[in-house]
C-alpha cells in the first residue's frame, strides 16, 4: 500500500502537510503515517526534573499525533498509522523511512515565506538524492481551494 509520512508539529505548514497527504491517500487508495518527533533536550537537569520535561514532550507529541489522526479520519476517512520517536528530527525521519518500504513519499509544507524549515532545509538540500522515496514539499502560502484541487 502506498503510505504517505508526514511529520507533525504545531506549525500551520504541518496541518498543510497533513491535509494534502490525507486526500492523496483517500484518493489513490492510500494510507498516511503520521510522524511525531519528540526532539533532545537541550539541557540536562537533575534525574527527576529531566525525567518530567521528558515525559511532557512525549505527552505533547502524543497529543499532536492524536490530533492528526482525528483530522485525517474527519477529512479523508482515512486511519493512519500513528508514530511518536525520540531523536534529531532529521535521523527519526530518515530510519522510519527506512523501516517501512510502504512509505511512498515523505511529505512536508514549507514556510509561506522566509527560510525553509529544518527538515525541508535538510531533505532538499545536501541529503535530497539519498532517500529512498521521494519528497513532496506543498507550498506554505498555497490556497486551500487549491491544495484541495490539487490533491
Amino acid at each position: 500500500m502506498r503510505t504517505y509520512l508526514v511529520v507533525i508539529d504545531d506549525s500551520p505548514e504541518a496541518a498543510l502537510a497533513l491535509r494534502f497527504a490525507a486526500r492523496r491517500a483517500a484518493r489513490t487508495g492510500g494510507g498516511v503515517a503520521v510522524l511525531a518527533i519528540v526532539p533532545p533536550q537541550d539541557f540536562v537537569a537533575f534525574g527527576g526534573v529531566q525525567a518530567t520535561i521528558e515525559a511532557e514532550a512525549r505527552e505533547h507529541a502524543e497529543e499532536l499525533a492524536a490530533a492528526a489522526a482525528d483530522t485525517i479520519a474527519q477529512e479523508a476517512n482515512v486511519t493512519p498509522q500513528i508514530l511518536v520517536r525520540s531523536g534529531k528530527p532529521a535521523e527519526v525521519v530518515r530510519e522510519v523511512i527506512g523501516e517501512n518500504d510502504e512509505i511512498a513519499a515523505l511529505v512536508l509544507a514549507t514556510t509561506a515565506s522566509g527560510a525553509p524549515g529544518p527538515l525541508v532545509a535538510h531533505f532538499t538540500g545536501q541529503d535530497a538524492g539519498s532517500l529512498p522515496c521521494p519528497v513532496m514539499l506543498v507550498p506554505g502560502g498555497i490556497d486551500i481551494a487549491r491544495l484541495d484541487a490539487l490533491s
